[in-house]
């Protein structure tokens, strides 16, 4: 099996939970993206790793890893970070109902929002508690908090330095299908209290 060069460095990207996305403003990582969207290396791709029990799996415009068996202790540690993300997801989507894959934004509009909107001023004292921030902490801070929890995530990296601006990544698109394959049963949604 003859795998791309490149394979190593896919693999430190990816096995380090982080996605490989099409609209990456680094060089880099779109020709990552490229050497994988080949088909024929997708395919050396996935069997490669799959040897050495990672699943290179695709999404819309990204890549990333899942593991075919993994421990109680790993299923309940991803349990409670898909939660942490469906709170965040649910604040940003409040602030903007187009939040998402290639949107761009800086940390004073969302804090400037928050301070005339109640209801992502409600949601933003949520992510306090999430993050275990002080109640007294500024909404800058919960925001750049959360900023900085996208970025190290890979769901968005920084634009412009002078702007202080930053893009969603395609990768954006898995926490939303996240939530968007949460089915909760018609008998069960009479039991949610709103």
């Amino acid at each position: 099996m003859r795998v791309p060069r490149q394979t190593s460095e896919i693999f430190e990207l990816l096995s380090k939970g982080k996605f490989i996305c099409s609209n990456s403003s680094d060089p880099n990582t779109t020709r990552l993206y490229e050497i994988i969207d080949d088909k024929d290396n997708f395919e050396l791709l996935h069997e490669y790793f799959d040897a050495i029990n990672f699943t290179l799996e695709k999404g819309d415009e990204y890549y990333y890893f899942s593991r075919k068996n993994e421990s109680r202790a790993d299923l309940e540690r991803k349990l409670e970070i898909s939660c942490r993300w469906i709170d965040i997801l649910d604040f940003l989507k409040s602030f903007d109902a187009n939040f998402g894959s290639g949107y761009s934004f800086t940390p004073m509009q969302i804090a400037t929002e928050i301070s005339v909107q109640s209801v992502l001023r409600n949601k933003a004292d949520n992510l306090k508690t999430l993050f275990k921030l002080d109640d007294n902490i500024p909404y800058t801070d919960v925001v750049n908090r959360m900023i900085k929890s996208l970025c190290d995530d890979g769901f968005a990296e920084e634009e412009s330095k002078i702007l202080t601006s930053y893009k969603v990544l395609s990768s954006f698109k898995f926490l939303e299908e996240l939530v968007n394959n949460i089915h909760i049963p018609e008998e069960v949604e009479d039991e949610i209290p709103e």
